[in-house]
């Protein structure tokens, strides 16, 4: 499901995701949740906020392997294990992760700038998913402005204007007051889903969980 308005008979939750673009997790959550937003029969409109798995990267970002044995204390073969593991997941969804030996792990702040901005445009959800398109299957750097000003046209955002904010920075105290907030809340990993404003659920949860809290949700509504 996306923020298309669905029809009149369907009902519409509220689903806010804290999220980095640098977390295949979030996207695997993401697709478990539109398909069981699909068995459900339930609309959603969505919005994404900013976290950061990694705020002191470098420009330069790291080889993806070299972060992970590193970040999470754990060998190059559990490393490559756990990529192997999310390509499978990943094809059962949809998800086409194209891990390699050149991976890389980049600073995501300049995305989640940009993503802030678009949400103000109606294009946030779908910027989102080019994103992490562009990240986990193209292998584009979504740290580098001319790259993420060609992702924003991709999806219907002005190049012009998404580059002014790119370069201004216009976006960045926001960002950080946003991240703020949800750590501020106890958030602490992505991805965080919170439904109604009300229901918190951290991690990808998978499809069926979803739906029955979905249910869940739906009836509680209907009993109010």
């Amino acid at each position: 499901m996306s923020q298309d308005t669905p029809a009149q008979d369907t009902p519409t939750l509220q689903i806010d995701i804290v999220s980095d673009v640098m977390c295949p997790w979030c996207i695997v959550g993401y697709r478990q949740l539109e398909q069981a937003l699909a068995a459900v029969g339930v609309g959603a409109f969505i919005r994404w906020h900013p976290f950061e798995l990694n705020p002191d990267m470098g420009p330069e970002g790291q080889n993806l392997g070299e972060h992970i044995t590193q970040k999470y204390g754990i060998t190059a073969e559990q490393s490559a294990q756990n990529r192997a593991n999310l390509v499978a997941i990943g094809t059962g969804l949809g998800i086409d992760f194209q891990f390699s030996p050149d991976s890389r792990m980049v600073n995501s702040f300049a995305a989640h700038q940009l993503l802030h901005w678009a949400q103000g445009q109606n294009l946030q959800h779908p910027l989102k998913l080019a994103l992490f398109e562009a990240h986990f299957t193209q292998g584009r750097d979504v740290s580098d402005h001319a790259v993420l000003v060609d992702i924003a046209e991709s999806v219907g955002l002005d190049r012009a204007a998404a580059a002014e904010v790119l370069a201004s920075g216009s976006q960045a105290e926001k960002v950080r007051e946003l991240q703020g907030v949800w750590t501020s809340q106890g958030i602490s990993g992505v991805p965080s889903m919170i439904f109604e404003g009300k229901y918190l659920v951290t991690g990808a949860q998978g499809a069926e969980n979803y739906a029955q809290i979905l249910q869940k949700i739906l009836s509680e509504k209907a009993a109010a």
